[in-house]
């Protein structure tokens, strides 16, 4: 495809160079950009994002992918609309849960994909995962107030991984990655760091949403479970949301002050969601509302 203009965007933390370029008709679509050593990942998300298109899935559609000088691109329809961390708390409570329940019907159908039959047992890989992360935290010079509140929740309930099954993934699937169309609709978007693993372990990054809307992320849950949720899932989000917690910390030190005074905020949150992770139902969940 040629087009008549290319406008670099600068937001999101993906090391992908993203354009908005327009065609001669006027137009836009959306351009990624990768390192040529980054090819057959690409092309594996690109792969992936065709089939949770075939589902109906209201997000960026995957048109074009090929080599060019700077490495792999992929061009995706082009979403008109805003980012929807602006515009959901600024709505009404039934418009904020309305739009959670669509996030929560729309990773439903996500999930629809199943897992390679070759991939590693989720009990195995996740408590490797967690295994590291409570490494990485230790050796950290920082701690959080309380922290080990969530290593020993972690260490408490690693049995709650036994059996879980896999599904693919979006992988960061969160309101910071939604926007609200100019039709009205919500839109899912970057799925440039999609994987396969527990459905519900998709939920550990709710915790951005339910700091810009709780009822949002109220509406996410119930929409998923269709307002049946299980105690076992609360369980084990808590130990996704720990396990996540304690790596923020180190992961957020080489970014200096700023960064490392927000994750030690939200550690504290999420302490006094959980009552210091003495109860798995946070207190930011509104329950089911009827509409």
């Amino acid at each position: 495809m040629n087009f008549n203009s290319k406008e670099p965007i600068n937001k999101g933390w993906s090391s992908d160079k993203k354009y908005c370029v327009t065609d001669k008709n006027g137009t836009r679509y959306l351009l990624r950009v990768s390192d040529i050593a980054e090819y057959d990942k690409k092309k594996t998300e690109f792969e992936m994002m065709k089939q949770v298109s075939a589902l109906g899935v209201p997000m960026c559609q995957p048109i074009e992918f090929g080599t060019c000088d700077e490495g792999v691109y992929s061009i995706q329809s082009w979403i008109d609309g805003e980012d929807a961390e602006k515009v959901i708390p600024t709505l009404s409570d039934t418009q904020q849960y309305a739009y959670g329940w669509q996030s929560g019907q729309i990773l439903k159908k996500i999930h629809f994909i199943p897992v390679s039959e070759t991939q590693e047992d989720w009990e195995k890989r996740f408590n490797r995962k967690m295994d590291y992360k409570i490494k990485k935290y230790n050796e950290c010079p920082l701690k959080y107030e309380n922290g080990q509140a969530f290593i020993d929740y972690i260490n408490e309930n690693r049995h709650l991984l036994k059996g879980r099954p896999q599904t693919y993934q979006h992988g960061d699937y969160h309101i910071g990655n939604m926007m609200i169309g100019k039709d009205g609709k919500l839109y899912i978007i970057d799925f440039n760091r999609n994987d396969y693993g527990d459905p519900w372990e998709e939920f550990n990054r709710i915790v951005w949403g339910t700091q810009k809307s709780p009822i949002f992320a109220s509406g996410m849950v119930n929409g998923y479970f269709d307002s049946d949720v299980p105690l076992e899932f609360w369980k084990l989000l808590a130990l996704y949301i720990s396990s996540n917690t304690l790596s923020s910390l180190p992961w957020a030190i080489p970014f200096g002050e700023g960064k490392i005074e927000t994750m030690c905020n939200q550690a504290k949150e999420v302490l006094s969601w959980y009552d210091n992770m003495r109860n798995p139902i946070p207190t930011w969940y509104k329950g089911v509302v009827r509409l």
